[in-house]
This record gives C-alpha cells, structure tokens and sequence, in this order.
C-alpha cells in the first residue's frame, strides 16, 4: 500500500504520513490536500514509500492529489531543503511559505483550473459603446479583452464580484465564451527572440556583457560593481536578451516593490510584455498565482520580483540578476530567515547558471568574496551619459539652522529653483518629527507597547509607533509635570516640507515617504510628475535612494546624515556610506551637473571624506581591515538565538538554560551572555538574543544541528538567525 509523506506548513520539523492508494513517484513535489486535526491542510509531497511507522489503521488518507498544478521539481525541492538545513527552520514552514498565498489554503487549487475566457466570434464584431452606459462592470470587463485577448480565471477573481457578474451577463450575450486552457509544457522552447533595439554600449559595458556572456550554460558568480549611472541596468537587459535567445529564464532580483514597475516597463520595451512575470507582495492574490504558474510552466522568460521570488522553480533556468545586491532588505526577518542573495548564489550552482550581483556599493561580504577570487570582478567605474557628482559636507556644528536646513542648502535650493531644475532633500526621517519634548522636565513621548519614542505627525495631530502602529492624540500637558509647552524634537519629512513650502512658496514639493504613498499607484503618479518636470522639490526618505533616474534633477541634500554614524552596529558605517553614495547618485544622471550637500558636525569623519571621492574600494579596504582585526564577519560566522515572551524575566531565564545548554557542546564555537535587542521591547512582547560565532562555517552548523533541537519552551518564541544582518 503506497503512503505519502507530506511537509505541512507547522513548526515541526518532520514530514507527516498519508494514505494514497493510487499514488507514485511521479507524486513526489505535488500539493495534496490533506485531513490535520480537525480540518485540512494543504501540503507538498517529499516522498512516496510502501513503509511506515505508525500503524496503518492510524493513518488517515489524503484527501486529493492536486495532479492538475505543475509539481515542484526535485531541483526545487532540494532547494528547500538546502534552505531547511541551513537556516535550522521546519522544511514545511519553508516550502509552503515560500508558494502563493492562494495555493497554501485546501480550496485554492481550484484558482488554477485550465478554463481561461475568450470572445465569441460575435463578441468579436462588439464593442463596449455596444454596451449599455450604466453597465460600467461588462464595460470595464469588455474592455480589458481589448488589451489582455484571454482572460483566466485568477484575473477574473483579482476583480471581485462585480466581474463574475459582469462575465455571466456577456456569457449570457453570447459575447464570451469560457473553454479549456492549453498549458505550455515546461521542457517546450518558447519561439526565438526579436528584441527591440537598445542603446549602444559603452566599452565597459560591452566587456561586462562578453564577460558573462562567455560563462553562459555553468556557475559562475560575478561581482558587477557600477557607480550610479554607469548602466548597469543596461548590461542586465543586454545578458537577458542573450539568455532568451538560447531559450532559457532569467530570473532577476530586485530590493524594493517600488523599483518594479519602472523595470517592468523597460523589460517590456525590450522583450515584449508577454515573456514577462512581475512577482511581489503587492499584486492581488490571483494576478500572483497566475503569474507563478506562468513562470513554472516556461511561458515566462523573465520573472522579476522581490525576495521571494528566489524560491519560484524555473525548469530552463539560464541567468540570475541580484540587483542592488547590498540591500538589507533581501534578508528575511521572520520566520524563514533567508538571504535571498545567498540563496540566489546557492540556486545558481545548483542549476549551473551564470549569477551577477550589481551594486554601486556591494556589500563587504561580496567584496571581499571578490577579493578572494570566489566571484569574479566586473567594473563599470565610469557614468554613461554624464560626470559623477560633486559631493560636499555642509558643517552644520555652531550654525542656526532654519528648521533642519543650513544656509548653504537653502541657498543652493534656491539656485537651483532659478534653474527651473529639481532638488532633493532627503531625510530618513518620516513624520514631522522624531518625538515630543516637555523640556521642564525630559519626558519624551514614549510608547508603551515599544521601546521606542513615538514619532510626531502633523496630519491630523497625531503620536505614532513605527514599530507596532500604535497611535494616539497629542497630549495638552505633559504627563509627568503638567507642562503645556511640549515641542517638537528633531525633524522628519513633513516638517521639511511645511519649512521648504515657507521657504520657497511659489515651489512646487513634494513628499515621498511610505505615508505619502500608501494609496495604490501613488508612488507612480509622483514618478510621473517628476519625469514631466511638474515637481520642482522633493523631500524624500530612502524610497528615492536607488534605482530612479530623473534627468533634471540635479541637487541633492542630506540632513540627519550623523545619525548613522552612532548607530550600535559594526555595519552602521557600511550601511550609511550606501544610502549617502546611493541617495548622491541620483544627481545630474543626464546632462546637467550635479551637486550633493550633506549637513554633518563631523565633515573630516574618514566616511565623508569617502564619499566626496566616491571611493568605494578604498573605504571598503579600511573596514574589512577593521572587520578583521576586530573578528567580525566576513571573517567569522555568526548566528542568534532570538527569544520574546510578555514577560522580560522569561525571556533571560530560557536564555540563560540555552547557553548552559550549549557550553558542553561549544568546541571551536563563542558562546556570550544572552543580551536585549537593541530594541528590547516591540508590540508589547520582551526580546533577547544570544549570539554565537565561530570561525569555521561547519563548525556553527555543527553546533546548531546538535544544540537547537535541545532547547526549547512553551512559554517563550523562540527562533534562529543564521548569518544575522541585525541586532
């Protein structure tokens, strides 16, 4: 009798036992639906056996095999269980984690049914002015065959009700039909590749092109470090187009949603928009499934997305793009605790494909990587179609500053205006300000659920958390002493803004942080108005740092770039020097020259002076000296054991048990005291940490493989971070 062995989506790391009669080999990697407790859970199968454990009267049946979905190649499912391993987190946490939202639920296969919906040959004589005006619904549905000829099923849901509605009445019509979908097969090759033209290469670009070019069809991991503005975008178009050409994917990472949509457009212009498969959290739940199975099934030769999209199986794998491989943001901070960078380089051995990380600023872990001769080194030291920028410090120490700004910047803001030229004023600081402040007695406005200040919002007069979301009135006295005269301490974005709109009132601004752009396409339509010239200033958080190209924009200026520099992190002085070299390189990207101000009290720091030169080799070459005579990483490897609970006291004591745990254990591994995160409480709940390194990477999964399993508690969460971007 044939038994499944099903990974759930539970925090147990075993895979479960099923009953499936008809079930073969050929099973393994596909979802079931399957009876768990008292319902159903939706599950990937991992092996297919005649044997098993537990009593075969104990052993519950599946509930269906879901053979109409592409099933998760071995290849895939290696990955995971690479992931698993190296990460020390349950393999069906990682695999269902890891597979559209719409597939993890027992009745969402069923949103993959190979029906789709096309116009009758009547339907094609029609058009929506054949439509009744207040039929806005069929109008709007109509009309998007106009644009997309094939409409399935998951498109239809992604309109809610309303379209259901709108189709069953122009089924009713006779206007459209539904019928069954003929699925690409995975092993076909989709039809050669015309690309449009693009611009013509400069000599670097070209030698980075060949270079990779010459490495197709193996591994090989190459650093591609260009300044901002040197077209690294480019040689990333030029290497899909080769790689389309042979009839394989390329899969192509990048940090941020809001850098997608511009991607999109150029992929588009370049290979057409039906090869495409865009993936990240902000699309509707069917548009994401319908686009991953695109994927899966070959019909996509490029799938962009952010972090999760590494995990999306792509059987003609050519080509892996890291874009702005530095970013903090590839790193998973919950659950899976991934890198997606790492694992892109893992997947790309895996599958004999070429990788390239792009950044400006690569990380000092690739560097040095490069450095060793792992990844091979590209350059592109030089800007395309313009001069780099000319960097400047502003001392701000003994100056009076209007609001944040210092002469010099408000002067050159002016200038520029007279220019009919954009500035931009960039401040990692969204709200008005920072916090509250009675200053007869020192209460700053604190959270209670958080350590953390609550940030001062002039919308509608409000306190909020950054961290938990909690948010409150603005209190008329100070809680502590009955002051009435509370202030606002520091500067955020707004309050740049209304100092900006008093400073230059016939300017148009604009403000572009997470709160300006919550509203669906609002990010876009601030793009928009910036490319036509509409916006005269910007004040803007790091969503302007990287990866936009506005050719009038020419000024740039850097408040609160100190903050950086006293950060409680041995990669504070890494991390700051990438956003100000990042946020620099959107000045002068087009013909006219551009100027970056940063405001500091420190101007001789060895950091700024970094910066004017935009000398990345030469700051990266003094860190990783300090890296390694202090033994941090890249030079060892660390992990964290991460705890919270309610209680505080619980959080030290389990930590506490772990380490005296882990001391027989430790042989060539560091073992310290367990210690508060930076932020010790978040959302009401205490958090500790306890970190471990060593100095051999097998040496720590060693020690993790024989000491995790061991620990553990029901009152306290706790979890695992190998290679730990944060404390």
């Amino acid at each position: 009798m044939p038994f499944v062995r099903v990974a759930l989506d539970v925090p147990v790391d075993e895979a479960f036992d099923y009953r499936a009669d008809d079930a073969s080999a050929d099973d393994v990697g596909r979802l079931v639906v399957v009876p768990f407790g008292r319902g159903r859970k939706v599950g990937v199968v991992v092996e297919v056996t005649t044997q098993s454990a537990i009593e075969a009267r104990r052993i519950r049946a599946v509930a269906r095999i879901a053979r109409d979905l592409p099933r998760l190649p071995e290849a895939t499912l290696d990955l995971f269980r690479f992931c698993a391993r190296y990460y020390h987190h349950p393999l069906g946490e990682t695999v269902l984690n890891a597979l559209p939202t719409a597939l993890r639920r027992p009745d969402g296969a069923a949103l993959a049914t190979r029906s789709e919906y096309v116009r009758t040959a009547e339907g094609e004589q029609r058009t929506v002015a054949d439509l009744p005006v207040r039929a806005h619904a069929q109008r709007a549905l109509f009309g998007a065959f106009a644009t997309e000829p094939v409409l399935t099923p998951t498109r239809l849901r992604a309109g809610g009700p309303a379209a259901r509605r709108a189709l069953g009445a122009l089924m009713a019509r006779g206007w459209v039909m539904e019928r069954e979908a003929v699925a690409a097969q995975a092993e076909s090759v989709p039809p050669a590749v015309t690309a449009a033209a693009g611009p013509e290469p400069t000599p670097e670009q070209r030698a980075a092109v060949d270079a990779v070019t010459a490495t197709l069809g193996s591994f090989q991991c190459h650093l591609l470090h260009g300044v901002t503005g040197s077209g690294k975008t480019e040689v990333y178009l030029r290497l899909i187009e080769a790689v389309a050409r042979r009839g394989e994917q390329t899969l192509l990472l990048v940090p941020e949603i809001n850098l997608t949509p511009q991607l999109e457009a150029r992929l588009a212009d370049r290979l057409g928009s039906e090869r495409l498969a865009i993936l990240h959290s902000g699309l509707a739940e069917g548009e994401r499934l319908e686009r991953w199975l695109r994927a899966v099934r070959g019909d996509a030769l490029v799938v962009a997305g952010t972090r999760l999209a590494v995990f999306t199986p792509l059987p003609r794998l050519g080509l892996i793009i890291v874009d702005e491989e530095h970013d903090g943001s590839y790193k998973q901070q919950e659950g899976l605790r991934y890198s997606a960078r790492d694992v892109a380089v893992f997947l790309g051995k895996q599958r004999g494909a070429a990788v390239i990380l792009g950044s400006a600023t690569p990380s000092l872990e690739s560097w040095q990587q490069a450095r060793n001769q792992r990844y091979r080194l590209l350059q592109l030291p030089s800007r395309a179609a313009s001069n780099p920028p000319a960097i400047r410090t502003v001392e701000t120490r003994g100056v009076t500053l209007a609001e944040g700004l210092a002469p010099p910047l408000v002067e050159a803001i002016g200038q520029t205006l007279a220019r009919a030229e954009q500035s931009l004023v960039f401040v990692n600081r969204r709200g008005f300000a920072p916090t509250l402040l009675c200053h007869e007695c020192g209460w700053i406005a604190p959270c209670h659920r958080c350590s953390a200040r609550l940030t001062l919002h002039s919308a509608g007069r409000r306190l909020r958390c950054h961290y938990c979301g909690h948010d409150e009135s603005i209190p008329r006295s100070c809680p502590s002493c009955g002051n009435q005269d509370l202030r606002a301490l520091g500067a955020g974005t707004q309050r740049i803004e209304q100092a900006l709109a008093a400073l230059f009132p016939k300017a148009r601004i604009a403000r572009i942080d997470r709160d300006s752009t919550r509203r669906k396409r609002a990010f876009h339509e601030l793009r928009e108005r910036i490319e036509a010239h509409d916006l005269d200033i910007l004040v803007g958080t790091q969503m302007l740092a990287k990866g936009h190209d506005f050719p009038r924009l020419t000024l740039v200026g850097v408040l609160g770039a100190d903050n950086g520099l006293l950060a409680a992190d041995f990669r504070a002085e890494e991390r700051l020097f990438a956003l100000l070299l990042q946020v620099a390189g959107r000045a002068g990207r087009a013909a006219l020259p551009g100027h970056v101000l940063i405001q500091t009290e420190f101007p001789q720091h060895p950091l700024f002076q970094a910066l004017i030169a935009q000398d990345f080799a030469g700051f990266a070459q003094v860190q990783l000296d300090q890296r390694q005579a202090g033994a941090f990483p890249p030079f060892l490897h660390q992990a964290l054991l991460r705890a919270e609970a309610t209680q505080e006291a619980q959080v030290f004591e389990v930590l506490e048990e772990a380490r005296r745990q882990g001391h027989p254990l430790a042989e060539g591994i560091t073992l310290y005291d367990p210690v508060p995160a930076l932020m010790p409480k978040v959302a009401g709940k205490w958090r500790g940490q306890l970190l471990i390194q060593s100095p051999s990477r097998n040496a720590l999964h060693a020690f993790l493989d024989n000491w995790w399993p061991r620990i553990g508690s029901k009152r306290v969460r706790m979890s695992i971070d190998v290679d730990p971007q944060d404390f």
